[in-house]
């Protein structure tokens, strides 16, 4: 999903307890509804929040049925997450002005 990256940020404030409102138009891209959970990473750039929601687990329905021939799920996992981290790095290159 592509995210208009030219739009203004959004300021949020952590409680005493560690806890953050996504503001709404964010919970609405992304289809964060009540009870939503999320997998929390460590990145250089800070906290990465990765919502688990039923749409995200619709679009991966039938990720793991493999048809004859076609390369192992580690494999092609392992390529996924390549292409990934190069348009990350791409994006941070374009963000900072480094080449």
């Amino acid at each position: 999903m592509f995210v208009n990256t030219t739009s203004p940020a959004d300021t949020v404030w952590f409680t005493t307890k560690g806890q953050v409102v996504i503001p709404l138009r964010l919970r609405k891209l992304y289809h964060i509804e009540d009870g939503t959970r999320a997998i929390v990473t460590a990145t250089d750039e800070g906290i990465l929040l990765k919502p688990v929601t039923r749409h995200a687990i619709n679009r991966l329905r039938g990720i793991l049925k493999r048809k004859p021939g076609d390369k192992p799920l580690g494999e092609e996992w392992a390529e996924h997450k390549r292409r990934e981290k190069e348009i990350e790095e791409a994006k941070h290159a374009r963000s900072t002005g480094a080449r």
